[in-house]
């Protein structure tokens, strides 16, 4: 299976409503990862991780690949209400998960630690609490295939310390293989429109020359 494949069976799945996680994990794992189907989307920044979007599908779903550099982690979150699944296709990421906040001002508690090597699928959702994903290598990065179910454009963090909760917005350093210009532009513009609806051979799935 390419990455052609596995978003043409992810939007199969999700033409119904009805969300199987078991079979999603399931297509998920069956991917290899493969350096040459998703370079065009592996875009990094020295200064922080990167959200890259992949495909939006039937408008039920973001998948969007994440670029870690070395010691990069994002802060603990949520993911207000939507299905959270992460495939490593690079590297490796360390997942903490942490307990919704008892009450003001009280640390978050510690669930689990795992870490995920290259081609291991995650799941999570808000039922099973918050988490963080870091990629603990001080040398290597890490790259990651994230699917959630269904679209979101905020969530909230929350401070280890305190559990206090902050809103925030997500947005993408790249769509298509695209960088995104924020400038003057809430939603950002890039050379490549949106396809409305997607189309699967017009996306940029391989390195042009």
């Amino acid at each position: 299976m390419d990455l052609k494949t596995l978003i043409l069976t992810l939007r199969e799945i999700f033409e119904d409503d009805h969300i199987n996680v078991e079979e999603v994990r399931r297509v998920l794992e069956s991917y290899k990862s493969n350096f040459n189907d998703w370079k065009q989307f592996a875009k990094f920044d020295e200064h922080k991780y990167t959200r890259n979007l992949v495909d939006i599908g039937n408008g039920k779903y973001n998948l969007m690949i994440l670029c870690w550099g070395p010691g990069m982690a994002s802060s603990i979150h949520d993911h207000t209400d939507a299905h959270c699944f992460v495939k490593m296709l690079d590297g490796c990421l360390t997942e903490t998960r942490y307990d919704w906040p008892k009450g003001d001002d009280e640390p978050l508690g510690v669930l689990q630690s795992t870490t995920y090597e290259q081609n291991g699928v995650s799941y999570m959702s808000d039922e099973l609490g918050l988490h963080r994903m870091e990629n603990r290598s001080h040398s290597n990065g890490a790259v990651s295939l994230h699917l959630y179910i269904p679209p979101y454009d905020t969530c909230n963090m929350f401070d280890e310390r305190t559990g206090r909760k902050t809103k925030c917005t997500v947005t993408f350093y790249s769509k298509y293989g695209e960088k995104v210009d924020y400038r003057g532009a809430k939603n950002g513009v890039t050379s490549v429109p949106t396809p409305t609806p997607p189309n699967i051979n017009n996306m940029p799935l391989v390195s042009r020359s």
